[in-house]
């Protein structure tokens, strides 16, 4: 199915070739959703853009744009308003038929992209050898929602997962563990991660206070990257236990992705240097390898450098990334590649990318986008911490979310008098708890900073996970109460729009599909929860308005398929924020 802002572009288009000739066959028509329904379902904004070159009113251009339309099928006659606004009013038989043809589809009738396109979305990207704290958990959460509306669109999506696997931090935890634990280097779990993560707290500190330390965890460095037999099997042991931590809360959280680490380009490293030689870019300043920057400076306005090769012969993240995308280009065959990372990290990547730009690696038909997202934040408005001033681990952060999700639904229970079974108690606070802290997140426009709240992302009242899940649930307990079988409603209910609340809810209904295509473009998840939202309220509206079980034919068959087709689009859009639904709370 054409969505209908698709269509209506598709026809003011014709028509201004229709009215202008050839020349405005690529102008962009500007038809939006109304600001105001008092103005109607879309309006066409073309007219006072086009008064200078064509040398006309503004409502003149609008009255020839509308000679030209041809619009029968799907809006009223067209108004012109104001200065040369072109208002339009969709049919009521126009929403009916698209209504059923979404009923008939498990997509919603809502069609993949042709051709799809190669996609590699980079997000969570953990350290080994640390636990995953707060910080994690936008990026983790915003990339896989941002997976999944691609992968629903019909992309082929890659989801990697870049974790801080290499480099100078190995060669200091197997040396600092070879003196005080060495058994942690030959045996699989010998410690606790909590244990590990506390003996590289120690490591850093020597490292930054011991200068015989750091020389000996430098060469421990380069015996790891030449393969020294127990060097590397320490470094797997450690790399095999953190990934073990880290499923389990991918497990929790419904996340998939592939590892690509920082070790797996390790190879590529010298030949990323020995080509930026080739081609001039490379200078040598302080016995560094550097690539000079265009429009980056330094406290003393002088151009910054990006180094690629450091005086003692080692590497950095600079390096790892600028071959990690060249593998992603090459190999992968990615023509869109988007990093999820905390904003701190824009300019590192607008770096890289000049400097791959530069060099010819980047090939004009692929896009690089940095999804960059604010911080999380206390009630106090401060930095998300523990009291004690250390950064939240995000398994405890999960874990209390659930506990607390448990403490509420067990409350609700008590004071409505009903008896559930552990089991579902269980299930349902798993769902609530986890589902509340990812929509919180997403809910937000992910370039702010946001105040984290259980009490907030809780609540059953505004733009929650609960709120959403109640919703669904609502429905669900029409089909109990009245004994209906949605799926024996079939696929030919003629759907009947009477009434203002019917009309409001079908025309959210038909929007999804314009969401998730913006979402696509400009990557923030907002804006689905945000639709998701109101569709919850326009539905709550429509069952308070209207009767649905006990009404007369075809009404009550029509209304129970729109409550279905509500339900539908609620379990899609949460299942594309990685939200499941509940069937009772």
């Amino acid at each position: 199915m054409t969505s209908t802002v698709e269509q209506l572009q598709s026809k003011f288009s014709q028509a201004l070739v229709a009215a202008f000739g050839e020349d405005f066959a690529t102008t962009d028509p500007m038809v939006v959703e109304a600001t105001n329904p008092k103005f109607g379902d879309y309006q066409c904004n073309i007219a006072m853009s086009l008064t200078k070159p064509l040398k006309s009113n503004p409502r003149a251009i609008a009255t020839q744009i509308i000679d030209h339309l041809s619009l029968d099928e799907i809006c009223e006659t067209p108004e012109i308003a104001g200065p040369g606004f072109i208002n339009l009013r969709l049919k009521t038989n126009y929403l009916e038929t698209q209504l059923q043809q979404m009923l008939g589809d498990e997509r919603l009738n809502i069609p993949k992209v042709i051709p799809p396109q190669g996609i590699i979305v980079d997000f969570s990207s953990p350290n080994i050898a640390k636990e995953m704290h707060v910080g994690h958990l936008r990026s983790t959460i915003i990339g896989d929602c941002i997976a999944r509306i691609l992968e629903f669109r019909g992309h082929e999506v890659l989801r990697l997962n870049h974790v801080g696997d290499w480099g100078t931090q190995f060669g200091m935890l197997i040396t600092y563990l070879r003196s005080v634990y060495p058994e942690a280097l030959t045996t699989a779990d010998a410690l606790d991660l909590g244990d590990l993560v506390e003996f590289y707290r120690q490591a850093k500190v020597r490292f930054d206070q011991d200068e015989t330390f750091k020389e000996t965890s430098r060469q421990e460095v380069v015996r790891l990257q030449a393969g020294a037999e127990d060097s590397r099997r320490a470094w797997q042991l450690l790399c095999e236990q953190s990934r073990r931590e880290f499923q389990l809360i991918y497990n929790d959280l419904d996340i998939k992705l592939t590892e690509r680490g920082e070790s797996f380009y390790n190879s590529f490293l010298a030949q990323i240097v020995e080509e930026l030689d080739k081609i001039g870019l490379l200078v040598e300043n302080q016995g560094a390898k550097c690539v000079f920057l265009e429009g980056f400076t330094n406290k003393e306005g002088e151009p910054l450098p990006l180094i690629v090769q450091k005086s003692d012969g080692g590497y950095n993240y600079a390096t790892t990334d600028l071959a990690a995308l060249r593998h992603r280009i090459e190999t992968e065959k990615a023509t869109r590649i988007i990093y999820v990372t905390d904003a701190g990290q824009s300019n590192h990547f607008m770096q890289v990318w000049q400097v791959a730009k530069r060099a010819g690696w980047i090939p004009e038909n692929v896009e690089l986008v940095h999804v960059a997202f604010g911080i999380v934040k206390g009630e106090d408005g401060k930095k998300l911490k523990t009291r004690s001033g250390e950064t939240v681990r995000l398994r405890e952060l999960l874990d209390e979310a659930v506990n607390y999700a448990k403490t509420d639904l067990e409350n609700r229970i008590k004071e409505e008098g009903r008896t559930e079974t552990e089991e579902f108690i269980n299930q349902a606070t798993q769902v609530v708890g986890l589902s509340a802290v990812k929509y919180a997140d997403l809910s937000q426009n992910r370039t702010s900073d946001y105040i984290f709240s259980f009490d907030k992302m809780l609540s059953l009242q505004g733009n929650t996970a609960p709120y959403l899940l109640y919703a669904y649930v609502r429905i669900q307990g029409i089909s109990r109460k009245g004994n209906i079988d949605w799926q024996q409603l079939g696929i030919d209910v003629k759907v009947v729009l009477e009434t203002e609340a019917e009309c409001v809810l079908a025309k959210h209904l038909l929007q999804l599909q314009d969401v998730l295509k913006e979402v696509s473009e400009d990557l923030f998840p907002n804006r689905l929860c945000q639709y998701l939202f109101e569709l919850s309220q326009k539905f709550n509206q429509f069952y308070e308005q209207c009767e649905v079980v006990k009404a007369e034919e075809p009404q009550r068959t029509s209304r129970l398929a729109l409550c279905d087709l509500t339900a539908r689009t609620l379990k899609l859009g949460l299942s594309l924020l990685g939200i499941p639904v509940l069937e009772r709370m």
